[in-house]
């Protein structure tokens, strides 16, 4: 006889886990395209900060160009742009000195004064004395005194020019005066006193 046995017991099953559920690919493109958008904007103003910052220290590293202009140049450029002016050429005579005239002719007793002056810019050669003692001047004013000599014949002096001026010459013996003048080229100033007969100088 069969008995009819019941099955084994099986406990009852569980609900199956629900399925994940996913999103459709038009959400996930809603929120992955502002992100990216996001992301680019943050890159986009690191990078323009660096670029500022790399133009900043680019600007400052490279020094900027000078330009030195001297005043010697500049002078030297308008000298060169200049015109040469014409050479202007200036000849001045130079003018005769004039000298003092002596004081008054006067010849202390016993001696024989002679004297030159005037004006000669080229000089003057003079020679005075006696017949007996010949000497040589120099120089304007002149004035040169010997002692007298009873055994001289004559005293004089005479001055030539050498070339142009104005000159007066005298010779003086024991109050007694004799004169000369002469002016330019090489003309000779002369004046003498003769011995007279009786003593006397004229």
């Amino acid at each position: 006889m069969s008995h009819s046995q019941p099955p084994p017991y099986q406990p009852p099953a569980a609900d199956p886990a629900p399925a994940p559920q996913m999103r459709p690919k038009w959400a996930r493109k809603r929120v992955a395209i502002p992100a990216a958008a996001v992301i680019m904007l943050v890159g986009v103003g690191i990078g323009a900060a660096g670029g500022e910052d790399q133009k900043k220290t680019s600007t400052d590293a490279k020094p900027h160009p000078t330009v030195t202009v001297t005043k010697t140049a500049a002078a030297r450029e308008a000298k060169a742009k200049r015109k040469p002016q014409p050479t202007k050429t200036v000849t001045k005579t130079p003018k005769p000195k004039a000298t003092k005239k002596p004081a008054e002719d006067k010849a202390p007793e016993g001696k024989v004064v002679f004297k030159v002056w005037g004006s000669a810019s080229s000089g003057v050669d003079v020679n005075y004395g006696s017949d007996s003692d010949s000497r040589q001047g120099a120089g304007l004013p002149m004035t040169k005194t010997l002692t007298l000599d009873s055994e001289a014949l004559y005293y004089n002096v005479s001055a030539q020019l050498r070339g142009g001026g104005d000159i007066n010459c005298s010779v003086t013996v024991n109050g007694q005066t004799k004169k000369g003048h002469a002016s330019g080229g090489y003309n000779i100033c002369s004046a003498q006193l003769n011995g007279g007969i009786t003593g006397g100088w004229e």
